[in-house]
């Protein structure tokens, strides 16, 4: 069953496209017809797009996977980021910080120096710190709170985009492609959707047109999401690493293997005093921004 049909797609007005001046001959096979000098979109076809893409964001979300939504034009900041933070998921409605994928561990990095920030004011640090050092700490707080706050829970590379309008965010573009990531879009008859691996042919400077189409995939999202709870909630809950190895030193159990899970615990601790060490190491760095200040003036 489809998830729209051809009313409410009408009613948004995903059917305008662009001038047909500032067609671009790519979206010849999802351009209807030419009405006043403006092309109008073939709404049948999108409706089939739309349930391509709903059904692989819904496979891409079960499997636990994040997409990042971009969408930085003006129309679209505050319905991306309404929808989008429903469902749990990555965006980015400011400038795209260039390399966001290619660079991605500068990106991370920049992440946690809001969290060390952040530790700085619930330990008490942070009011140590002189007047001009408090200032110049909360404005870069507050400056990676605006390009990167809505991207904290993304600890990994995300397993596909979705972009609204990809001839604005067209180095987002470069970025999958070069990572080999696959790209969801809302493409307008002025696009070209031969780099999107699900194009969805639609009016992008709508505000109608996008709620509805960001709608639909966030929705699918929500599905995929519940079905993994459900999936998981049936599984059996792994015993603690721990209480497994007290059990098995009860047990006539090989050395060998308690051995091993000895190691794994203490490659654990390892892990965790490296981020205890990476953390002190970024609260030294926002230390010394004040002085860093106070050097340029």
């Amino acid at each position: 069953m489809s998830r729209t049909n051809f009313k409410e797609l009408l009613d948004a007005g995903v059917h305008f496209g662009h001038l047909k001046r500032k067609w671009n001959p790519a979206m010849a096979p999802y351009i209807f017809m030419e009405r006043n000098g403006i092309h109008i979109i073939d709404l049948e076809k999108t409706s089939q797009k739309i349930d391509e893409a709903a059904s692989a964001m819904k496979h891409i979300a079960k499997s636990g996977k994040k997409v990042l939504f971009v969408a930085t034009k003006k129309q679209a900041k505050e319905i991306v980021a309404e929808k989008v933070k429903a469902v749990n998921m990555p965006y980015v409605t400011e400038r795209w910080p260039g390399g966001m994928l290619t660079n991605f561990p500068t990106i991370r990095k920049a992440v946690k120096k809001m969290s060390s920030i952040d530790k700085m004011a619930t330990d008490g640090t942070f009011m140590n710190l002189s007047k001009r050092e408090r200032l110049q700490v909360a404005r870069q707080r507050a400056k990676l709170e605006k390009t990167l706050g809505s991207i904290v829970d993304l600890t990994r590379l995300p397993s596909a985009l979705f972009i609204v309008d990809v001839s604005k965010e067209h180095i987002a573009v470069r970025e999958a492609k070069r990572l080999g990531i696959p790209v969801f879009a809302m493409v307008d008859t002025n696009s070209d959707p031969s780099d999107i691996e699900f194009p969805i042919p639609a009016n992008d400077d709508a505000s109608k047109s996008i709620s509805l189409i960001l709608g639909i995939i966030c929705q699918a999202i929500e599905e995929g999401l519940n079905e993994r709870k459900i999936e998981k909630d049936k599984e059996p809950q792994p015993k603690d690493k721990k209480i497994m190895r007290k059990e098995l030193e009860t047990k006539d159990i090989p050395a060998a293997i308690i051995e091993a899970i000895v190691e794994e615990d203490e490659e654990e601790e390892a892990e965790a005093d490296e981020d205890v060490i990476e953390e002190s190491e970024e609260e030294e760095e926002v230390l010394k921004l004040g002085d860093e200040a106070e050097e340029e003036l």
